[in-house]
């Protein structure tokens, strides 16, 4: 699975540079009977809700072109200040 995140990231990587939105993160996880694809994103002076969708609208479709992933999973993507409040 750490290469296929590896490669996730280098390709999100690509698009969303050109927004300044950097990728701090991105993990699988399983929360019960779901699973997660993470995805902590950060912008120099923070991240808005609306950057999240545009960053979330640029993700969705690199994804379905990889199809890296075989089994079923909710792409969570959030700011790194939100991913923080998680770790507490």
């Amino acid at each position: 699975m750490e290469n296929i995140l590896k490669r996730i990231r280098e390709e999100i990587e690509k698009e969303l540079k050109k927004k300044d939105i950097m990728v701090d993160s991105i993990e699988f996880v399983k929360e019960g009977k779901y699973s997660f694809l993470r995805i902590v994103l950060d912008k120099v002076n923070g991240i808005d809700l609306d950057t999240i969708v545009d960053a979330t609208n640029l993700i969705n479709p690199i994804l379905d072109k990889l199809d890296l992933i075989e089994e079923e999973y909710i792409l969570d993507v959030l700011s790194k200040e939100r991913g923080n409040e998680n770790e507490c």
